[in-house]
């Protein structure tokens, strides 16, 4: 960082600086540079994304990146970048090629993160996984919590896109830059815009999910509570015949009587299957 400020007297930005919130401190100009920072994603393989920021300065006819993890758009762009005509001549072009890769790998994520939203759905709402997906709600739980954060996340990367596209056009527009050059920030302003709608879409979709799922589990407590409510109600009169043959007093008829115990046996069992056909009948078992 001292060679690269000595040799082109920039002041690079340091780790510090590149977390700071405020549009001042990541969007700037002093003198003759042009220091962007922007929040991109690593790890993008899963749904655990490493995010940090990223620092562009574009000072002496060249384009220097700080950063201090490794977003994969910076392994594949030198090589797609070499394959297909990008017209990387200077370092406004590459920077703008830069960041509509970045921005094709940011709409990769969603689209897949979408696509396991949709399975996920499929699982919790159709008929003959609904006793598997009830056995495990915990784990689907966890799995949409997981979906959320790397929407929440994507939507942090997109916001601060956007806020950089938008000062980086101004800038610009201050210099008179060529038309194609303006064109291509249009359509990634564009872009950008369009998969922040698609990223609001899918985490509507995954809040949608989790009520859904937590709503299957109070059906689900409610349904248990409901068996026991009913266990009680059909052994609550044989309890109560049996209590009353097993009180001890002096004079009862049936004690004595050759078919009594026979008799108490058969009315605690009719009074089970009463309550029980009941319920049955009104379809709340």
């Amino acid at each position: 960082e001292a060679t690269l400020e000595a040799q082109l007297g920039v002041d690079v930005p340091t780790r510090e600086e590149m977390h700071r919130f405020e549009v001042s401190g990541r969007l700037y100009r002093e003198e003759d540079s042009i220091v962007m920072t922007a929040t991109l994603p690593a790890r993008t393989d899963s749904d655990d994304l490493l995010m940090a920021p990223v620092a562009f300065v574009i000072v002496a006819g060249k384009l220097i990146t700080v950063r201090y993890h490794e977003p994969r758009v910076f392994k594949t762009f030198p090589q797609r970048a070499s394959e297909s005509n990008l017209g990387c001549t200077s370092p406004e072009t590459v920077f703008a090629a830069l960041l509509q890769a970045t921005v094709d790998g940011l709409a990769d994520i969603l689209e897949r993160a979408e696509q396991e939203v949709d399975a996920i759905s499929r699982a919790i709402f159709r008929t003959e996984q609904s006793k598997s997906v009830s056995r495990d709600l915990m784990k689907t739980l966890q799995l949409i919590g997981r979906k959320g954060d790397l929407c929440s996340n994507i939507q942090v990367c997109l916001l601060s896109l956007q806020r950089l596209a938008g000062f980086w056009a101004q800038v610009l527009a201050d210099k008179g830059t060529g038309k194609e050059l303006k064109g291509r920030v249009r359509t990634l302003e564009h872009d950008l815009e369009s998969l922040g709608d698609h990223s609001s879409f899918v985490s509507q979709k995954v809040t949608f999910l989790l009520d859904a799922t937590l709503g299957m589990i109070n059906i689900e407590q409610s349904n248990i509570i409901k068996i026991f409510s009913i266990a009680a109600g059909v052994f609550l009169p044989p309890t109560l015949i049996a209590s009353i043959y097993g009180m001890n007093f002096s004079f009862m008829p049936e004690l004595r009587w050759t078919y009594g115990y026979p008799f108490a046996g058969l009315l605690m069992l009719a009074s089970a299957l009463l309550p029980f056909w009941y319920f049955k009948r009104r379809g709340w078992l």
